[in-house]
């Protein structure tokens, strides 16, 4: 299984739907607020994103939660 990294921010609903999307299939994931260190806003920035939360499965890129790219990602990963 490919590992799951979700950039999130400080009190962002989105980001809250996308963590408990993920806990509910009972994935594990990392956790990186853009807010508490600049090394993962500036990750977010190098992919071309201007926005979280942004989740990264192996070569996906989803912004928000986006339920069709998450069934490619997790069925690749």
């Amino acid at each position: 299984m490919e590992q799951i990294i979700v950039y999130t921010s400080t009190n962002c609903p989105n980001c809250r739907q996308v963590k408990t999307f993920l806990a509910d299939k009972g994935l594990e994931y990392e956790e990186r607020n853009i807010e508490q260190n600049d090394e993962f806003a500036q990750q977010v920035w190098d992919m071309g994103m201007r926005a979280v939360p942004v989740t990264v499965i192996g070569e996906y890129r989803i912004l928000g939660l986006n339920t069709t790219q998450f069934a490619k990602a997790l069925n690749q990963a």
